[in-house]
């Protein structure tokens, strides 16, 4: 058997509501399953006590990200984005995150979105931190905003990544990883038919659970247990044992958070 490897969440929401019930089990789970880093997003200021409650519970294996989700950019954005400004001040943080543009439900909200985004990118530089990106329906507008900001000090992962090769090639150009996760399992995911032409060295695994579960629990609510689900399906299209898979990216995981 082979030794326990250490795989790394980059991404899961662990103080959604959805794991009330059984929070502590599911954490159980996925340590139990290997999984013993897990970063955590910010989404707005309603997300900030109970993330800070987890890292209490969890100090060896919760890292916390600060930032605010596009969906959540709303009329009071400018006092949300203060929240982030002020946290970031008070304590150490892995990245600022998730931040971006989603126009996949409303349109509305562009302007606010695009300021919001692109006034994270700056506080990320200001305190040297990785930016984590949520992308949906709105890759033109990101890469806009990157375009406008990238430097050496423009870095971080393009998190639950699903566009085509040369919208990878783009994000990599960058400085971003891309965030992998249960999307590359499913039948019109459309982005394993391309992944093995990207360096193993652009990626990171995720699982954004409650979201986006895995085959064979699409459609179910996800945990960070399910993974490794998606090292499996890498371990196929790379040709490397699953073991290689969780190593490598968690090494790539450790060059972007620096822990």
């Amino acid at each position: 058997m082979e030794t326990k490897v250490i795989i790394t969440d980059t991404h899961t929401h662990l103080y959604s509501e959805e794991f009330n019930q059984d929070r502590d089990e599911m954490m159980k789970r996925a340590i139990e399953a290997g999984v013993s880093r897990f970063f955590i997003p910010a989404i707005d200021s309603t997300c900030t006590e109970s993330m800070y409650t987890l890292e209490k519970k969890y100090p060896e294996n919760v890292f916390l990200m600060m930032g605010l989700h596009p969906t959540y950019v709303k009329e009071n954005y400018l006092e949300e984005l203060q929240h982030v400004k002020n946290e970031l001040t008070k304590r150490k943080f892995y990245a600022v995150g998730e931040i971006g543009i989603d126009l996949y439900w409303d349109k509305t909200h562009l302007p606010q979105q695009q300021i919001a985004f692109k006034k994270q990118i700056q506080l990320a530089k200001e305190y040297k931190l990785p930016i984590v990106i949520h992308c949906r329906d709105a890759f033109d507008e990101i890469f806009e905003i990157l375009e406008q900001e990238k430097s050496d000090d423009l870095f971080g992962i393009f998190h639950c990544f699903s566009g085509t090769y040369e919208q990878a090639l783009r994000a990599i150009s960058y400085n971003m990883k891309l965030g992998i996760g249960g999307v590359v399992t499913f039948k019109n995911g459309k982005i394993d038919q391309f992944l093995k032409q990207i360096d193993i060295k652009y990626l990171v695994l995720e699982t954004d659970s409650p979201y986006l579960a895995p085959i064979p629990f699409r459609g179910k609510r996800n945990e960070s247990s399910y993974i490794v689900s998606i090292v499996d399906k890498l371990a196929q299209i790379y040709g490397l044992s699953t073991h290689e898979i969780a190593i490598r990216t968690t090494e790539n995981s450790k060059a972007i958070f620096g822990i």
